[in-house]
């Protein structure tokens, strides 16, 4: 069981409480928990990547056991703490400004 932390506008939008849980089947990667989250919350899709590329949108960032995993590669696997539930993988709305 995976755990996933959403950023409040993307509670909002899939009408979830902080955390999520999702049963992902093989590899646990960024993909798989994305293509899972969006499996369930279909609302979501286009909210957390671009609809055609499947690139992370501009203003989120994803974390996992206190590391920056946004320009990591999709495919790569995430750590075996996300992997068994023991640490979420995060979903953080980055703030822009000066």
């Amino acid at each position: 069981m995976v755990r996933v932390i959403l950023p409040q506008h993307l509670r909002t939008l899939s009408h979830t409480g902080n955390e999520v849980t999702l049963e992902i089947e093989g590899a646990v990667t960024q993909r798989s928990v994305l293509d899972g989250l969006e499996a369930r919350y279909p609302m979501l899709r286009g909210a957390i990547r671009e609809h055609e590329t499947l690139k992370r949108r501009a203003f989120l960032r994803y974390f996992a056991c206190e590391e920056d995993l946004s320009h990591e590669l999709p495919d790569a696997p995430l750590p075996e703490a996300v992997a068994s539930g023991k640490e979420p993988f995060i979903v953080i709305g980055a703030i822009a400004g000066g």
